[in-house]
């Protein structure tokens, strides 16, 4: 009992001394706010000195997620969580000084006021877009979709310009972008995102390809930046067995918890690859991690983001919030999927930021994985590389331009291919803007020349999930994962 009492006493002791710590460095804060309040140069309120100064200090050196949110920003984080997307439900293609469309969905505000594919974009409510760099164009193009946008358009074969009015509406964009085959028997599915209606149009997808029918799937989450946890285990409960873990929550002032395929689920059971890079974050470095671990796919491609830090929302007094991390992500091997933070930015936080003290882990099968942060892949294989050729033709716009002056005069059918005499026409087309390649250039590139045209004049003519087919049949990370599919 004496022992006891005397346990009891030594914590109180201890909580009391934290408690007088804490009050000692809070006089510290508040007797430092009282001489800037009184002696500094300019007038100093509390809500810049503590909403925009010593709390956003003090989480900065957490880590890159953490964040205070004042009144106005708190408010503005709850109505982005409730708001759905709006816009006018077109698809262009950004050039420096240019946007073109290259496609207007049907039924959208776009479609309605008669903007179609090939036309130019060359003004948004009285701003010039040939005198806007890239930047100013996507946030000119993002502000416009929020309001009631007047547009000034250059059809294809008419020097006039046409003004048009479009008035954004509520639109679903789709977290499955692409869904088609890319060789017999072996489908090809886009998720740029997860969401709550992820796994329901997945599904809905490999069904319209086949189904259990399938020889295989490339399950493409490149540049796919994450969003709802639910979301990737609905994801990962399509392709793995009944039991098996997804992924481990572990944190300070957190339950360890571990999230498992559900019992009744019916996974598919053709082979699998899935493609990652390192704009691949979150949620999609939870399903990657997952499908790898278990030995259920081949992963493709680069080294993922390592995002795997968990967020809550702390509501604060007068109106004010917290997003502050507090747990971490882990796959099923016990790899820690948040990244190393660096000790000198982040030096409150970076001892615990990646505790896994081994480097090695091992899949189902053994198969050796390494930690380190993010998912990394089976297989490396990087995207295409540019060059001077490839950079000018892509910043001069010379494929969308050159596929909207042919469709003009030229129609064309779903088994189009691009002639030696197209190939001839584009050479002109580029002398004629002082783009001459030599020869020897042209011959290396010829394949590639070939294939954006393609991709160019089918976006055009037929939309441009028919472009990306196209496009699908020179890109090196598709191509890799139909050789590991067997396609």
């Amino acid at each position: 009992m004496l022992r006891l009492t005397a346990a009891v006493f030594c914590a109180a002791a201890a909580l009391a001394a934290a408690d007088d710590d804490l009050d000692s460095q809070m006089k510290s804060v508040i007797g430092a706010f009282a001489t800037v309040q009184q002696n500094a140069a300019d007038p100093v309120t509390s809500e810049q000195a503590f909403y925009q100064g010593a709390i956003p200090g003090l989480l900065r050196r957490l880590d890159p997620h953490s964040v205070f949110f004042d009144p106005g920003q708190f408010e503005q984080l709850k109505r982005m969580e409730s708001a759905t997307q709006k816009g006018f439900g077109s698809v262009v293609s950004l050039l420096p000084g240019r946007v073109i469309v290259l496609e207007t969905l049907p039924g959208t505000p776009s479609a309605k006021a008669g903007l179609a594919p090939g036309d130019e974009i060359v003004a948004v409510n009285g701003y010039a877009i040939n005198r806007l760099d890239l930047d100013q164009l996507t946030e000119l193009l993002t502000e416009s979709r929020q309001q009631q946008a007047q547009l000034d358009v250059r059809r294809p074969g008419s020097s006039g310009i046409k003004h048009l009015v479009l008035t954004p509406e509520e639109l679903q964009s789709p977290s499955v972008e692409r869904a088609f085959f890319v060789a017999a028997g072996i489908g090809y599915i886009r998720v740029a995102s997860f969401d709550d209606k992820t796994s329901g149009q997945l599904k809905e997808a490999i069904e319209k390809l086949g189904g259990d029918r399938l020889a295989g799937l490339v399950l493409d989450l490149r540049n796919n930046p994450g969003g709802l946890l639910t979301a990737a285990l609905e994801t990962c409960s399509l392709f793995l067995q009944p039991g098996s873990k997804i992924v481990t929550v572990r944190g300070r002032n957190v339950p360890e918890t571990s999230e498992v395929v559900p019992s009744i689920a019916t996974p598919y059971g053709f082979k699998l690859a899935v493609l990652i890079n390192e704009k691949t974050a979150s949620a999609s470095e939870i399903v990657s991690g997952a499908i790898e671990d278990h030995d259920r796919g081949t992963i493709i491609g680069q080294a993922s983001f390592g995002k795997g830090l968990v967020q809550s929302v702390f509501p604060l007094s007068e109106g004010t919030g917290l997003a502050l991390t507090t747990a971490l992500y882990y796959t099923p091997s016990g790899r820690s999927i948040q990244k190393p933070l660096d000790a000198a930015r982040f030096e409150l936080a970076a001892a615990t930021a990646h505790p896994n003290a081994q480097k090695e882990f091992h899949t189902d099968k053994g198969r050796v994985v390494t930690g380190g942060g993010g998912i990394q892949p089976d297989m490396v294989v990087y995207p295409p590389a540019t060059n001077r050729l490839r950079a000018v033709l892509d910043a001069s716009g010379s494929f969308t331009n050159f596929a909207t002056e042919y469709l003009r005069s030229n129609k064309v059918t779903g088994d189009f291919e691009v002639t030696p005499q197209i190939m001839d026409e584009f050479r002109v087309f580029l002398s004629e803007r002082d783009i001459q390649p030599g020869i020897a250039q042209w011959s290396v590139e010829r394949e590639f020349v070939l294939n954006r045209l393609k991709t160019e004049i089918f976006n055009q003519a037929f939309g441009v999930e028919k472009g990306d087919e196209v496009e699908a049949q020179r890109d090196p990370v598709i191509l890799k994962a139909l050789e590991v599919l067997g396609g």
